[in-house]
């Protein structure tokens, strides 16, 4: 995905090409295709859970970390940006300018 981060929505989905679980507050996510493994904190994990490829990056950073952490809104969008361009990068969430269908992708 080319688009700036500030000039529009981002949507947010998993990689079909993983498996993941909740582990107490945290989520565990490997990778099928090389098996590396990443481990999600509390509020990465709310932003995974709330990744469903239709709603809006910054709607989801509203809705559950800035009420969860008594962070402000902007803080917390520039902290979740940076959060899924490294996971877009391993390949385990993929990113896009519009809504992501709801088909596995």
């Amino acid at each position: 995905m080319s688009k700036s981060f500030d000039s529009g929505d981002v949507y947010i989905k998993p990689s079909r090409d993983i498996a993941a679980r909740v582990m107490v507050d945290e989520m565990v996510i490997m990778s099928v295709k090389d098996s590396k493994v990443f481990s999600l904190n509390p509020s990465a994990t709310l932003i995974w859970s709330a990744a469903d490829g239709s709603t809006p990056l910054r709607e989801i950073v509203a809705r559950t970390l800035v009420s969860e952490f008594e962070i402000d809104a902007e803080t917390a969008y520039r902290d979740a940006v940076e959060l899924v361009k490294e996971l877009a990068q391993e390949g385990i969430l993929l990113l896009a300018d519009h809504p992501i269908g709801q088909e596995r992708a």
